[in-house]
């Protein structure tokens, strides 16, 4: 049997396997590189390996990883995908692991490949024997940017561990609840013609305008009656983020496009955010019939609530986590894949070493400092859920 890698080594050969998630064909690649190792890592360990391709991807694959019997038990999870990056930004290489300053550089040892190799180094001396209930580890595709992987492992999986961590960076404070994502791209649909006769014309860009006016008051009606105050940010937030259109200065705009980006409140429906969207433009799609539509951009990403369950503080998953990271929970603006690991019907948190702060950063890094307090949490974690 080949010997496991230590930490430092596993994270240099999880780092090296490139496995960037884009929109854009041209950075977009799969990620079975990534899953083939892990499964060649655990399936060592005695798990029982089963790599999923998921549907409707372009080489994007799933792993879920099974050492004991039983039901119950505790699922790690994370994503096994990147964003891409900027070359000319980074000071290393991105796919090499930089050990330098009591920090691990590279792209993903933050947000999360470094997760997994945290995983490996505690589950080396694990007797299957010993576990009273399983042990699952979830490698996921595509979280960075449709979620497709964890979309289809709630659908079509049929586990139910207790409890569900998953390792995103957050300097391992336990978060138990995120806003939700949505994002559509308005289309205005105009009249050209040439600029000296506007009035044979209908330019997009005006029409454009008095739909950026809508939403900035309905950002003004989210801002002054939807709050919740465990995030730093408590209102639901609607962003411009991208506008197009026209093609030439002397020519009238027949085109103009704008996309947004929505964060829900846990609470809030996609409906709801639809039909606030649909009353906002509705006066100016009856001014400019035909002319004003909006569709999703991509599927959107649910918001995130863990309540405290209805237990003794021994059993409750939010007092437990409290208990052994020592840190109170909290609320993010970010989404993350913990709603569908939530669909499962286990307890669900999301903890793990790092910082958002480096996520999506250039020169990306894993300090020194969060090996033993990752690891020290993780055994905590599998001793009481599996072992005890």
């Amino acid at each position: 049997m080949t010997s496991l890698p230590n930490f430092t080594d596993s994270l240099s050969q999880l780092i090296a396997c490139s496995s960037i998630s884009s929109t854009l064909p041209s950075w977009d690649q799969g990620n079975l590189e990534v899953i083939q190792l892990l499964a060649t890592w655990f399936e060592q360990l005695g798990f029982t390996i089963d790599i999923q391709a998921v549907p409707d991807t372009s080489n994007k694959f799933n792993l879920l990883a099974k050492l004991g019997n039983g039901e119950g038990g505790l699922l790690l999870a994370g994503h096994s995908d990147t964003v891409p990056f900027d070359e000319n930004r980074w000071q290393s290489n991105p796919h090499q692991v930089l050990n330098q300053d009591d920090k691990f550089f590279g792209l993903g040892t933050c947000d999360m490949k470094g997760f997994f190799a945290f995983i490996l180094q505690v589950t080396k001396d694990l007797n299957a024997k010993q576990l009273k209930k399983p042990l699952y580890i979830l490698a996921t595709a595509d979280e960075e940017t449709t979620m497709a992987g964890a979309r289809f492992f709630a659908k079509n999986q049929h586990i139910k561990p207790d409890v569900a961590i998953i390792g995103e960076p957050t300097n391992l404070v336990p978060v138990v609840m995120h806003k939700g994502h949505m994002s559509h791209r308005i289309s205005v649909e105009g009249k050209s013609g040439h600029s000296s006769k506007p009035n044979l014309g209908i330019n997009a860009i005006e029409i454009m305008y008095k739909v950026i006016g809508q939403l900035i008051k309905l950002k003004e009606t989210f801002d002054t009656n939807y709050k919740n105050d465990a995030f730093d940010v408590p209102a639901p937030t609607l962003n411009l983020g991208a506008i197009s259109g026209g093609d030439n200065a002397n020519r009238i705009c027949g085109h103009c496009h704008l996309d947004i980006d929505l964060r829900s409140l846990p609470g809030m429906s996609d409906a709801e955010l639809i039909n606030w969207l649909s009353d906002a433009l509705k006066p100016l799609a009856e001014q400019y019939p035909g002319r004003i539509t909006f569709e999703e951009m991509h599927p959107s990403s649910p918001s995130f609530e863990q309540k405290k369950q209805e237990q003794s503080i021994s059993e409750c998953f939010i007092s437990v986590a409290e208990e052994i990271s020592g840190h109170s929970c909290c609320a993010v603006n970010y989404a993350t894949e913990a709603p569908y690991i939530q669909q499962l019907g286990c307890q669900t948190i999301v903890m793990g070493p790092g910082s958002i702060d480096q996520a999506h950063q250039p020169n990306e890094f894993l300090a020194h400092s969060e090996i033993d307090k990752t690891e020290k949490i993780l055994l905590s974690m599998i001793q009481r859920y599996c072992l005890s």
